[in-house]
């Protein structure tokens, strides 16, 4: 494992882990499920082609591939911390033809990723899970050229995302279950807006802009492939159960999924925010984070 930083080894050891298995063998069914945020999240990226891009929490690397084609003849680095969703991501760039990515194990709150080396830096759903965010987006603010764009795409609440509840619900078998913090580390701790501007403007970029996007995601074609899934990200949760309380927390679920099953297959409504930043050329530039690059 790459160095981490303290606030992040409990975080490391289940990517670099058991998170990281679930996520690398339901690689595609992750990326199905999201895959309607993904064509306005890369918009407002705008990569031309002589970018040079830095994909944050990259995972299984479909956002870093998507990049270098856009920016062919720049480059594209994704970091993650997951040994397995990375040697997954690169045999899928290999295999695509795509010469101009690199992929490396890194934490992005203490990695030396290099002082304004990057146009852009983009990141879905891979940022809200720093132990110390404001630490971790300065680092990302040295790697970032002056009037360069940084866009994250973030789970808005978890009140607006009502698929996590249901799950989790699904799953409790009489037990009281803690919501995630709503300030992190979690899937949620970027959903306040005003959060994000405090941590994004307290690490040196300029205000943020904010876009909510609101889609259905997807689980599935069926209920069966969609309870196969649901119970892997579940399998902690499952795990804790004896037999009897896990064969309830199987009904459970599967009857909940029933219900959400439709012409698409399952699906859940679920928001969004596409964070929009640019890197402050100096303290006192405050200009738009339309602007610049």
């Amino acid at each position: 494992m790459t160095h981490v930083d303290p606030s992040n080894a409990d975080s490391a050891a289940g990517w670099d882990g058991p998170s990281g298995d679930i996520w690398t063998d339901n690689a595609d069914m992750f990326d199905a499920g999201v895959a309607r945020y993904l064509q306005p999240f890369l918009d407002a990226a705008a990569i031309e082609p002589t970018s040079h891009v830095l994909d944050v929490g990259c995972g299984n690397g479909l956002v870093t591939r998507e990049a270098a084609r856009r920016a062919s003849r720049g480059s594209v680095t994704g970091v993650d911390l997951s040994t397995r969703m990375l040697d997954l991501a690169r045999r899928r760039a290999a295999q695509e033809g795509l010469a101009n990515v690199r992929f490396l194990q890194a934490d992005a709150q203490v990695a030396d990723l290099g002082e304004a080396r990057y146009d852009r830096i983009v990141s879905r759903n891979g940022v809200m899970f720093f132990g110390d965010p404001v630490a971790a987006f300065s680092n990302l603010a040295r790697a970032l050229a002056p009037g360069g764009r940084l866009v994250l795409l973030v789970w808005q609440t978890m009140a607006d995302n009502p698929w996590f509840s249901a799950f989790r619900d699904a799953v409790a078998v009489g037990r009281d279950l803690p919501a995630p913090p709503p300030d992190g580390p979690g899937p949620f701790a970027l959903g306040d807006p005003d959060r994000v501007r405090t941590l994004l403007t307290a690490a040196g970029f300029g205000e943020p802009d904010l876009r909510g996007v609101r889609e259905r995601t997807y689980y599935g074609p069926d209920v069966d492939t969609a309870h196969r899934y649901i119970s892997a990200m579940q399998h902690g949760l499952l795990s804790e159960l004896d037999d009897a309380a896990r064969a309830e927390a199987h009904a459970t679920l599967r009857a909940e999924l029933q219900e959400h099953h439709g012409p698409d297959g399952v699906t859940y409504p679920s928001a969004m925010w596409i964070v929009t930043a640019r890197r402050m050329a100096d303290p006192d530039d405050h200009s738009s984070p339309n602007g610049g690059a």
